[in-house]
């Protein structure tokens, strides 16, 4: 029997993963949980693994596709069965359940659950009849854009909500597209953002141009120097990571009112303590930077200021403040800019921290986060120093209240004992949402955190 295999739910919330590589090929024979492929979501790489003992019959993608939540990706040849049944199906052991809500649970998470035959049924908008199926208009094959309704069934499709996402919705509405008009070639016909972009530009991509695949454009002319020698002009997809922090950062800069206040320290002391700690026998193997004594001040600060580690739920009409602190650090990877957060960071010492933070940033320099390491932040640093910059306006992460940047530490003139002296210094950037944290309460948070960095003893009194 020939059993297709639907790309599962990998994470709450998500609709695509791009296919990074196979790790099987057609004819080869698999268990259940054996690898088959690499995927990336908008959080994280994803080993998606078997939920059959067969042979793989079919690969629905090539690497670099960016496949829909509930659209095949593998079918399979599995025991027992004539090859001439073909059973399309979420990703589920043969006896799997589905759950109350109609989902199926998978080895990597939520698979759609089974549709019936022919597109499903819709309930009329009020006050108005339930309309009939939409009136089916050609593609030519492999063209993932969308191709305008015929004249004659426009009134039909306009009677019903298109079927798509909210994002999908609202960029829509931004490049003046009537969604209405759209023929989706996403799964069960879901309008996607290709189609939405197609229809703005009037324009499917060339023949031979697959959307989703990297293209140069504009040799350079002769004789005309160019930057490093390459054309003028180039293009890639924007891909999984990038277009997730894009949505997140115009959501967070757009819905949260941000305010940065900044607070530039003398941290001479704390440079000097940092360099004994690293000769005591327990810390020789660590590696202690002023991002590890900023995280054990800005855990200590956040006791004082819960205002700054607490949630803006404006669909529940309420506030949620966390009695602890799940630490994000803005990370620079090779997949682009990520937020991995250190769990109950409240509980950890100075050496815990360094520990953990070793751990983390090797993970992330490999590429290897798992969606639970990025997701449930509370609060977030962000070490603009290590690019030799002094300070910055960052952007909140977001679903929570504030981010601090850490600038660079520099030796300058500083005043120090009623005379000039040269210092250690380094700028503080806090940005907090101010629905949430008053000035007052995001002052007396950066000015806590200074106060240790300028003088570690100072803990002991303060906290």
């Amino acid at each position: 029997m020939l059993k297709v295999f639907n790309l599962p739910d990998l994470g709450e919330g998500l609709t695509e993963s791009e296919l990074l590589s196979w790790k099987i090929a057609v004819g080869d024979t698999v268990a259940v949980n054996d690898v088959l492929a690499e995927v990336e979501t908008a959080k994280a790489v994803v080993e998606l693994s078997s939920p059959f003992d067969g042979t793989i019959a079919e690969l629905h993608g090539e690497p670099g596709a960016v496949i829909q939540v509930g659209a095949p990706i593998i079918s399979f040849d599995l025991p027992g069965a004539g090859p001439d049944k073909t059973d399309n199906a979420p990703a589920s052991d043969a006896g799997s359940s589905s759950l109350p809500d109609g989902r199926v649970p998978t080895l990597v998470g939520y698979g759609a659950a089974v549709e019936g035959a022919g597109r499903p049924a819709r309930r009329a908008r009020a006050g108005r009849p339930a309309a009939p199926d939409p009136v089916p208009t050609a593609q030519p094959s492999g063209s993932p854009s969308s191709v305008p309704v015929p004249t004659g069934a426009t009134a039909t499709l306009t009677a019903e909500r298109p079927r798509s996402t909210p994002p999908v919705r609202k960029l829509a509405r931004d490049l003046g597209v009537d969604i209405a008009l759209l023929a989706g070639s996403g799964a069960g016909g879901v309008v996607t953002r290709e189609d939405v972009t197609a229809a703005a530009d009037g324009a499917r991509p060339a023949s031979g141009s697959p959307s989703g695949t990297d293209t140069l454009t504009e040799t350079a002319a002769g004789g005309v120097r160019t930057l490093g020698g390459r054309p003028r002009t180039e293009e890639e997809p924007i891909r999984s990571v990038r277009k997730a922090t894009a949505a997140a950062m115009t959501a967070s800069a757009f819905t949260a009112p941000h305010v940065t206040e900044f607070l530039t320290v003398d941290v001479t002391e704390s440079v000097e303590l940092l360099q004994e700690v690293r000769q005591r026998r327990d810390f020789r193997e660590l590696k202690l930077t002023p991002l590890t004594l900023v995280a054990r001040a800005a855990c200590l600060a956040l006791e004082r200021t819960p205002e700054l580690n607490a949630r803006w739920d404006g669909d529940g009409g309420r506030i949620i403040r966390q009695n602890y602190v799940n630490l994000g650090i803005a990370a620079a990877t090779p997949r682009g800019l990520m937020v991995p957060n250190l769990k109950d960071a409240q509980d950890l010492d100075l050496r815990s921290l360094a520990i953990r933070l070793a751990e983390l940033t090797a993970v992330a320099r490999e590429g290897k986060l798992t969606p639970e390491q990025l997701s449930g932040g509370t609060f977030t640093l962000t070490n603009v120093g290590v690019f030799g910059v002094d300070a910055g306006t960052p952007i909140i992460n977001p679903g929570e209240a504030g981010i601090l940047a850490i600038g660079q530490v520099r030796r300058m003139p500083w005043e120090y004992r009623d005379e000039i002296a040269l210092r250690q210094v380094m700028t503080l950037s806090l940005s907090f949402d101010h629905r949430l944290v008053d000035g007052e309460q995001g002052s007396r948070f950066l000015a806590d955190v200074g106060a240790v960095l300028a003088r570690p003893g100072m803990a002991l009194a303060l906290f």
